[in-house]
């Protein structure tokens, strides 16, 4: 990225108290942004409270199902780049009560997507799908020319977002561009059932880490840093690249892992003799995901700069940190 391109740029992000949301936040400050969080629930652990990055940035408070409000704060804050993070990310729960996760996902697309539409300062907005959007696919790794075809609530929720934000590209010329991404992690995830921070504090609690399902399920895991830096150089690219309208990008680092293989490589960075209670319960979820960064690094240019067992070690530190 250009060492002046966000000085002073107008900022929106959505979901700024979420794992992604603060780190992102965080970057955006360093670079010289002018940032506007939109923050729902008070989360006092979250990394954008714990941090003091609300100190330096304007706080709006609502929720993103609300399309008037949006408006306000894109209007009154002048915001010309938007992203948008705000979702119901644990597919538990959506399993559960898939109708807030519908509300929030796809209601929420809908929402700040006709908001910008109707903002014309907005010069481009990054809004998040996921790998789950592609559903099962006989061919791995996902590849951005494959169908969106979920099945289980949200992994539909992910595939409809991310086709309201095409439509949203290719009818009105909207410069939005989506992420594809696998399971972030990175210190500031307090959804305490997900693997890595559940393993942490296990271990640090010295109890044996649970795993939900049989150990088997493969995925990519994405260190929180590296996502931030992906989403602004997506950003980027858009405002200057009015051809990548409406364009999905696939980033991560292309070393899947299973579950059990994660959760080894935890306990062995922590010095942990700990073994995992292997539950199989887990269900309505893909075997199988991973995916290919190819698109990413030959249009935008974009790597990693973390390594699964580098990223680990910057999130063992974190976590440590607020439980010790």
């Amino acid at each position: 990225m250009s060492n002046n391109f966000w000085r002073d740029k107008s900022v929106l992000v959505t979901g700024a108290s979420g794992l992604l949301g603060g780190w992102l936040t965080k970057r955006l400050l360093a670079e010289g942004a002018s940032v506007t969080a939109l923050v729902r629930d008070w989360v006092p652990q979250s990394e954008i409270v714990r941090a003091g990055i609300l100190e330096r940035v304007n706080v709006v408070r609502g929720d993103v199902i609300d399309q008037e409000f949006l408006e306000r704060a894109l209007g009154e804050y002048e915001v010309q780049t938007v992203f948008h993070l705000a979702a119901q990310t644990v597919v538990g729960i959506a399993n559960v009560n898939p109708a807030s996760t519908f509300e929030s996902n796809v209601r929420g697309t809908w929402c700040l997507l006709e908001a910008c539409r109707r903002s014309p300062r907005v010069q481009a907005i990054v809004t998040a799908s996921s790998d789950k959007a592609y559903g099962a696919q006989p061919v791995l790794p996902y590849s951005e020319d494959m169908p969106l075809q979920g099945r289980h609530p949200y992994d539909v929720s992910k595939s409809c977002a991310d086709l309201i934000a095409q439509s949203y590209a290719n009818t009105f010329n909207l410069p939005v561009a989506i992420t594809r991404c696998g399971n972030f992690y990175g210190g500031g995830d307090l959804n305490w059932n997900r693997i890595v921070p559940g393993t942490i504090r296990s271990v640090l609690r010295d109890e044996r880490p649970v795993v939900r399902s049989d150990g088997k399920y493969v995925r990519d895991y994405l260190y929180v840093e590296d996502g931030s830096a992906a989403y602004m150089l997506l950003a980027e690219a858009l405002t200057k690249d009015p051809s990548l309208r409406g364009s999905a990008f696939n980033f991560s680092t292309e070393t899947p892992v299973t579950v059990l293989e994660l959760v080894e490589q935890i306990l062995g960075a922590m010095g942990s003799t700990l073994e995992p209670v292997v539950r199989n319960e887990a269900t309505n979820e893909i075997r199988e995901q991973f995916l290919s960064a190819k698109l990413a690094r030959e249009r935008l240019k974009w790597k990693p700069q973390f390594t699964l067992h580098t990223g680990l070690k910057h999130t063992i530190a974190w976590y440590e940190e607020l439980l010790k």
